[in-house]
C-alpha cells in the first residue's frame, strides 16, 4: 500500500492506493489546513486507518512551501519561509510519525499537480510541461522528461517581479515584496484590490480579468522563454474566473509578439495553454506518483 498527501494552504487531500496500481485510489479524505498540530494529527489518523499495521510501502507528499525537498538536506521535509501563519519552519515529515524505514518522497504542491496532470490528465502525451496555479498563492511546477526538473529544490515564480499595468496603482499584498506577481494577481490580491473575492466580482469582473490576464501572461512568457515546455496547464481558483483563461491566451500572444513567431502560443487554439483535467485531485495523484517512483524495485524471482 502507498499513500499520497497533498498539503495546501487551505486544505489537505490524502489518498491511498495499491502499490501495483497507483492510479486507482482506494480511499481519500479532505482535511482543513489549520495549525500544524491539528492538521498533522488528522493526517496521521487517516494513515493509521488505511495502512497495513500502520505501515506503508512508500509515502509521497506534495506540500505548499517553500519546502525543503532535498533528501540530502538536514532540513528535508521542513516547510521553511512560508507566509502562512504558524507554519514557518514546520518539520512536516517528522510530524507524520511514519514507520521507521518508510521511503518518503517530497515535492512542492505545484510540482505534484504537474506530475498528476502529466501522468493522468491534461499533460498526457508530452514529455515537458509546466503547471501554473493562481489561487491563494501563485506557483509553478515543471516536469522535464516526465520527472520534476530538479529533486533538490523547486521553482518559486510566484515572486516574479512584473511590469505594472498602466492603470494599476494597487500596492500589492505580498508580505515580502508587495507588488510581485503573487502580490498583484493572487486571490487575496484580487479581493484587496476590488473589495470582492475572485469568485464574486460582479461588475468588477471585466476589469479584473483585464488586469489579471496582463500579469499572468508575463509569468507564462517567462516560463516559455526559460523552460520551453510543450504545454502549460493553468489551474487554481482564480483561473476559474469566466473569461480569464482566454484573456491570458490573448495577452500572451501580444506580449511575446514576433519573438517566438512560430511558437504554438501564437495560436490561441493550439492547446499550448489548457486547464487541468483532474480538478482538485491533481496534487494528490502527483503525490501517489512520487510514492510509486520511490518504491524499491520488486525482486525478479524468475
Amino acid at each position: 500500500m502507498i499513500a499520497g498527501i497533498e498539503t495546501g494552504g487551505t486544505k489537505v487531500i490524502c489518498a491511498v492506493a495499491d502499490r501495483q496500481d497507483p492510479g486507482a485510489i482506494l480511499a481519500t479524505t479532505r482535511i482543513d489546513t489549520t495549525s500544524p498540530d491539528e492538521t498533522t494529527e488528522a493526517i496521521r489518523g487517516f494513515l493509521a486507518d488505511h495502512g497495513e499495521e500502520g505501515r506503508f510501502d512508500a509515502v509521497g507528499i506534495a506540500s505548499f512551501g517553500p519546502v525543503d525537498v532535498d533528501v540530502g538536506s538536514p532540513r528535508f521535509g521542513y516547510i521553511t519561509s512560508t507566509p502562512k501563519p504558524g507554519w514557518r519552519n514546520t518539520d512536516l515529515v517528522t510530524r507524520l510519525r511514519l514507520a521507521p524505514g518508510t521511503p518518503v518522497r517530497l515535492v512542492s504542491d505545484v510540482t505534484g499537480a504537474a506530475l498528476g496532470e502529466h501522468r493522468s490528465g491534461a499533460g498526457r502525451g508530452v514529455s515537458d510541461l509546466a503547471y501554473v496555479t493562481v489561487g491563494t498563492g501563485v506557483g509553478v511546477g515543471l516536469v522535464v522528461d516526465g520527472a520534476p526538473f530538479t529533486q533538490r529544490n523547486h521553482p518559486e515564480l510566484g515572486h516574479l517581479l512584473v511590469r505594472r499595468h498602466p492603470r494599476d496603482s494597487f500596492a500589492g499584498v505580498c508580505p515580502f515584496h508587495g507588488d510581485c506577481l503573487e502580490g498583484l494577481a493572487s486571490g487575496p490580491a484580487i479581493e484587496a484590490r476590488w473589495g470582492r473575492p475572485a469568485t464574486d466580482l460582479g461588475p468588477r469582473q471585466q476589469d479584473s480579468v483585464m488586469m489579471s490576464s496582463y500579469y499572468i501572461a508575463q509569468l507564462l512568457a517567462t516560463i516559455t522563454y526559460a523552460a520551453a515546455p510543450q504545454r502549460i496547464i493553468a489551474g487554481g481558483g482564480v483561473m476559474k474566473t469566466p473569461g480569464l483563461l482566454d484573456a491570458v491566451r490573448e495577452q500572451l500572444v501580444l506580449l511575446v509578439g514576433e519573438a517566438l513567431a512560430d511558437h504554438p502560443l501564437t495560436d490561441t487554439t493550439s492547446g499550448y495553454l489548457v486547464p487541468p483535467e483532474l480538478g482538485d485531485s491533481s496534487g494528490v495523484r502527483g503525490a501517489l506518483s512520487v510514492a510509486s517512483d520511490v518504491l524499491p524495485p520488486v525482486p525478479d524471482l524468475g
